[in-house]
């Protein structure tokens, strides 16, 4: 599973994920965005892992093929991603999904 962290992300970069993401409406303005590729069954855990741990908004991210989840948006404050991201990162490493 690959993770990254926007912080101030670019308008043109929210554009691109506005676009992708699966449900409807922008998400404007957010402090960082969180980015986690990987199996489509490590994407709805980390998704979950994420929302628990912090008040962030979760969204999947299309690929070329629409039934295909395999990147999630973490939209939030920089804080708020960070922790989300780093949640994930120690829920994979000790295969803690539940």
């Amino acid at each position: 599973m690959d993770c990254r962290i926007i912080k101030a992300p670019g308008e043109n970069t929210l554009a691109i994920l506005n676009r992708r993401k699966g449900s409807r409406g922008d998400i404007e303005n957010p402090g960082a965005v969180g980015l986690v590729q990987g199996k489509l069954i490590e994407m709805v855990c980390a998704s979950d892992i994420a929302e628990k741990a912090v008040g962030v908004t979760v969204e999947d991210i299309r690929g070329t093929c629409p039934q295909n989840m395999i990147m999630l948006a973490i939209f939030g404050d920089v804080a708020s991603v960070t922790a989300a991201i780093e949640q994930i990162k120690l829920r994979e490493k000790k295969k803690e999904w539940l």
